[in-house]
């Protein structure tokens, strides 16, 4: 049994979790992973939805493991994806099924909602950027397909509160989860009571908020049983997990007014922005389909939402099906071989959001675009890479714009800062230095928030001090910044 006093941050993204140990040794961050474990959608009645039940098994086993190890486990928190929620009733039983961001039943949401709300209405109330994913959608789809659920429920938890909820028993919606939904007042930081009242959604989904750092309560018996944790409190973490990894981004400030950096969490999704003290809510924003999500001590994220490296995850997932994939570091070394320029795609191109296949996806929006089939393996990775740079590029000019002043540095972190070409294609494309890492920013994010909560760190600037302390970062410069420009132009015509 290892003695040092830990604390546990439960991470779940949309393609794998984790059970994260994290301690202080010799005054610098130590993270240690206890178990990791795959989360894929089930398809279940034609419907995409999460395995929840498996995934709590995962965690509680996570927690076992932790239990086994560390004698002197001192907090538990969980960090997930945004948008999705499970219902439940006044007999704290879950109703409905908990669906997948991906699901098809948002097809149209959009248009839909405008004839019920205006778009510059919904914006102007809360700031966010239009996705069909967004809970709004996914809420307005229930009704209209006339889902019994919400007139059962009582309750509604965003999926790290669904978590939290199994590990106490008792119920809470974090702020920063709840700003991805859509319907959240930016500036107020509460529900936004006409849209809830307009789209004829039940009121009493919409419960109180709670914030990063609160400790919710101890894990319950029943919990306790299964993984041996005694007397460990629940301490809400950012429980979005972008909002974790930009606590972990190892600068020197906190929201300053004129901030000389922005970030890129890197992973399935890319969110790139910068943080704020208050939001950022005019018609250039809306324009540019920026989003203000919630930070932690009531700061805004100001950000776009990009599909990250889901396609090139989802390549290799199509090769695989044809026992034709490579390996991570292969993808990359026949992408950094191949042809430049010579494949362009839109990441964003709704073609993308959950294709069957992958590559075919890919060929087919090549052809649809005159620019005929990948020639290779390393075409089709490089194409993904250098489009996900093209995309950074067009957001990060878009930032600069919205906050009329230059940024110095692009920080990147989260899992896809480990991709060294695509944090030197960031670097040419966007003409700006990037400082890629840590890699683990989200459970260290986490794991701050809840050694705040305990009293152990006093500020987000003694936590990202702490952070740039513990973990190595690397730094790329602009090398090759004019090859850049003409693939820029044809990006661009893309989506015309």
């Amino acid at each position: 049994m290892k003695s040092e006093a830990v604390h546990l941050a439960i991470d779940l993204g949309a393609s794998s979790g984790r059970v994260m140990a994290g301690y202080l040794e010799n005054g610098k961050l130590q993270l240690a992973e206890v178990h990791r474990f795959a989360n894929e959608p089930v398809y279940i009645q034609g419907s995409m939805q999460w395995n929840t039940h498996g995934l709590w098994a995962e965690i509680q086993k996570g927690l076992r493991k932790a239990s086994d190890t560390y004698e002197n486990v001192q907090s538990v928190g969980v960090d997930t994806w945004g948008v999705d929620y499970a219902l439940v009733d006044d007999q704290d039983m879950v109703i409905g099924p908990v669906r997948c961001y991906r699901d098809d039943r948002t097809e149209g949401m959009l248009q839909r909602a405008f004839e019920i709300v205006p778009r510059e209405e919904i914006f102007e109330a809360t700031g966010l950027q239009f996705m069909q994913l967004n809970t709004l959608y996914q809420l307005l789809a229930a009704r209209l397909n006339g889902e019994h659920s919400l007139d059962i429920a009582n309750g509604m938890l965003l999926m790290g509160d669904f978590y939290h909820w199994l590990l106490t028993g008792k119920r809470s919606i974090d702020a920063t989860n709840a700003s991805t939904t859509q319907l959240l007042d930016p500036r107020t930081k509460t529900w936004s009571q006409d849209l809830i009242s307009r789209f004829n959604l039940p009121p009493v989904l919409f419960g109180e908020l709670s914030q990063p750092g609160t400790v919710l309560g101890n894990i319950q018996p029943s919990v306790v049983k299964t993984t041996g944790l005694k007397d460990v409190p629940v301490i809400i973490p950012a429980t979005h997990d972008t909002a974790s990894a930009v606590i972990a981004v190892p600068a020197d400030d906190f929201a300053p007014e004129d901030t000389s950096w922005c970030y890129i969490s890197s992973g399935t999704w890319s969110l790139m922005g910068c943080e704020l003290r208050h939001p950022l809510v005019n018609a250039q924003c809306a324009e540019f389909c920026f989003t203000n999500e919630g930070g932690i001590q009531g700061t805004t994220r100001l950000l776009k939402n990009i599909s990250g490296l889901w396609i090139f995850q989802q390549i290799r997932k199509s090769l695989e099906r044809k026992s034709d994939a490579d390996s991570w570091e292969e993808m990359v070394n026949l992408a950094r071989t191949a042809k430049p320029f010579s494949l362009l795609i839109d990441p964003d191109d709704a073609g993308f959001i959950a294709p069957h296949d992958m590559v075919e996806a890919i060929n087919a929006f090549a052809l649809r675009t005159g620019q005929g089939a990948a020639e290779s393996k390393g075409s089709l990775y490089r194409g993904a890479l250098e489009s996900l740079a093209l995309r950074y590029r067009e957001t990060f000019n878009n930032l600069e714009t919205l906050l009329g002043h230059r940024i110095e540095v692009i920080h990147i972190v989260g899992g896809g800062s480990q991709n060294e070409l695509l944090c030197q294609m960031t670097a040419d494309a966007c003409d700006r230095k990037v400082v890629a890492g840590p890699i683990e920013a989200t459970a260290a994010g986490n794991v701050v928030v809840q050694m705040m909560g305990c009293g152990k760190l006093d500020s987000i600037i003694d936590a990202r001090r702490l952070i740039r302390d513990s973990f190595e970062v690397k730094t790329f410069s602009p090398q090759n910044v004019d090859a850049w420009t003409e693939p820029a132009e044809r990006f661009a015509k893309l989506g015309q």
